[in-house]
């Protein structure tokens, strides 16, 4: 095995060992701030000022839920509604698109920039996250 075959299994195990112990403390911390956040409630709860405060905030929203999904039955609201819908999806089907010609862009030309219409040099990010994988 070439020297740098081996550098890079190396450096592909060492980003593997990085990846799989900040995962395991993403899960650590995420279950502590679950616990954190439970304790804190029931704190709040268990606050006479606060329950009495938050249960006239409820009466409120209801009041005020009622009230938008009246205004929201108007007319002229729902062609408002509909129309954010529309622009919604197309902003999403766009971004779809443009992330897909980003990545080809990337594969032809082997850099990570492209320079827009404006004249602005602007560089290609991706995001990664991990998910399971669904068997």
């Amino acid at each position: 095995m070439a020297a740098n075959d081996k550098n890079q299994a190396m450096n592909l195990l060492n980003i593997e060992s990085l990846i799989n112990s900040h995962d395991s403390r993403l899960d650590v911390l995420q279950k502590e701030l679950k616990t954190q956040k439970g304790m804190l409630s029931d704190l709040l709860e268990n606050n006479e000022d606060y329950a009495k405060t938050a249960e006239e905030a409820s009466k409120l929203t209801k009041l005020k839920t009622i009230a938008k999904q009246k205004a929201l039955k108007l007319p002229s609201a729902l062609t408002l509604v509909e129309k954010i819908k529309d622009c919604q999806n197309q902003v999403k089907e766009l971004r779809v698109a443009l992330s897909d010609y980003l990545a080809q862009y990337v594969n032809l030309s082997g850099t990570n920039q492209i320079e827009g219409a404006d004249g602005v040099i602007r560089q290609i990010v991706y995001t990664a996250k991990l998910v399971k994988k669904v068997d």
